[in-house]
């Protein structure tokens, strides 16, 4: 049923929830234990690293291609083909008996990840309309601000409940029970679709694309194994690749065929350009800072993994309660909640950072929580409602392409903020004498700069649409003209 009356909808969109809220955690949540994986399975730094990056880069690149297979072949069979995948590579990633075969799980495990994540956002479409799409998107947005707010305590917490050797695979055994769950839930209430007409995949722009992302984020998920320096010639190429993505898809959709992205997504689709740029902005930043204060707070005070993620819980708290609200508040504020949340995530943040340096150790749990509150509160005021506003006016015939797209730029910009952020951190201890403080404070600063790049993007929007809403229509002006004359 696809008119927005399913009586299963809501609980149709919690199995989503879970199911994504997993694939997102599994982005942050095995940093923490990337040191026990290295130990117990005697494998070399760069290849640990694979772990988390082979992941995160294998998510992004077939976000796009698995929204438009959603869109052509039915989203239901899309999300649930990739879950029972997820489950089964999460059960081979935690049985794994060495790196290699690892690495490989995980891979697989992020391939299917990346076909989850934009069903989640088709579904809603197809699922709710009017005031209950911004409700159900508030909690899409607070699942994917929780996720990744949360992945480091929960980490931690699983590696201080089964501690010991091994311990670290119950990371990735615990989504095999819930899974599980969810798979057979979602059979029992994902709504059914049929594709309407004859299907083609763009397969020449699933290459073109394919390859100019993996161009862009290559030397990104390399970058502590110095990535950046080796191949940074991938950068233009990724470019170039891109530009010849955005021509050719232009030139399919002029001869009335099947774009794997429709151009007219960022041209004739109102605030979906701007949506999808502020994404990306903000993920840059509020990726990035998480790895800085794990640094900070492990490394720089000697925190365990579990009291490194208790520290930053009131970041994620702020977030989880703001968008809940926040979901209920866009239809009346619009592009506003965003501008106010953005500028609270840049207070938050700032506060956070200038805290910490100035922080006894012993109370630099405590100290900065209100700062990082403040900032959660912001968070859900950002990304739920972003989500609504960029989504809400794309045809439900394009909900997963659109949906694909708008989560490839927020990992693309999340693997700049996870490169370039601790890269900063190091390089101000390099050459300030191991001052941890300045480190994080210096850190913290730049991954604002993108925050407020997006408040910029925010405040422009919400200003144009104020003018075009102030604006008469021509049938009203022309009425009103009339009407003068004849007085």
């Amino acid at each position: 049923m696809q008119d927005g009356t399913d009586p299963r909808r809501w609980k149709a969109l919690w199995v989503t929830l879970v199911a994504g809220f997993m694939s997102l955690l599994d982005v942050t949540i095995v940093a923490v234990a990337l040191p026990t994986m290295q130990k117990d399975l005697h494998a070399s730094a760069p290849a640990i690293q694979w772990v988390v990056s082979g992941y995160a880069l294998a998510f992004a690149l077939v976000l796009v291609t698995a929204g438009r297979l959603g869109d052509a072949i039915g989203r239901r069979r899309i999300f649930l083909l990739a879950l029972g995948g997820f489950v089964v590579c999460s059960a081979a990633a935690g049985a794994a008996p060495g790196i290699g075969l690892l690495i490989t799980a995980r891979i697989a495990q992020g391939v299917c990840a990346g076909c989850l994540a934009p069903q989640n956002s088709a579904l809603i479409q197809q699922m709710f309309r009017g005031a209950e799409r911004g409700r159900a998107f508030g909690l899409f947005g607070a699942t994917v601000g929780i996720s990744s707010a949360v992945g480091p305590v929960t980490g931690g917490l699983i590696l201080a409940l089964a501690d010991g050797p091994g311990g670290w695979r119950w990371i990735f055994y615990v989504n095999v029970p819930v899974g599980v769950i969810a798979l057979v839930l979602g059979l029992r209430l994902l709504p059914r679709t049929r594709p309407t007409g004859r299907q083609r995949l763009d397969l020449p722009g699933v290459a073109l694309l394919g390859t100019g992302v993996l161009a862009l984020m290559l030397p990104l998920v390399l970058a502590e194994s110095g990535g950046i320096a080796r191949v940074w010639w991938l950068f233009p190429v990724g470019l170039a690749l891109l530009a010849v993505f955005a021509r050719w898809e232009r030139r399919v959709a002029v001869r009335e065929g099947q774009p794997l992205l429709d151009p007219a997504l960022l041209t004739d689709t109102r605030g979906y350009a701007t949506g999808a740029a502020i994404a990306t902005l903000y993920f840059v930043g509020f990726s990035g800072v998480w790895l800085v204060f794990a640094l900070f707070f492990q490394n720089g005070l000697g925190y365990s993994p579990l009291r490194s993620g208790l520290a930053v819980t009131p970041f994620a708290a702020g977030s989880a309660l703001a968008a809940f609200v926040a979901g209920r508040l866009v239809e009346r504020l619009g592009r506003l909640l965003t501008v106010c949340g953005l500028a609270a995530v840049t207070a938050g943040l700032g506060g956070a950072a200038l805290v910490l340096h100035w922080a006894p150790a012993g109370l630099a749990t405590w100290l900065p929580a209100p700062a990082l509150f403040l900032g959660g509160i912001g968070s859900g005021c950002v990304i739920s409602p972003n989500v609504t506003m960029t989504l809400r006016n794309v045809p439900v015939r394009m909900a997963g392409a659109a949906g694909g797209a708008l989560q490839t730029g927020q990992r693309l910009g999340g693997a700049m903020g996870t490169a370039a952020l601790p890269g900063l951190f190091y390089l101000v201890l390099s050459q300030d004498h191991d001052d941890y403080r300045a480190a994080v404070t210096v850190a913290v600063g730049c991954g604002i700069l993108p925050v407020v790049a997006a408040f910029g993007l925010a405040v422009r929007d919400w200003r144009g649409h104020r003018r075009d809403t102030r604006r008469p229509c021509p049938e009203d002006a022309s009425h009103s003209h009339t009407h003068a004359g004849q007085g």
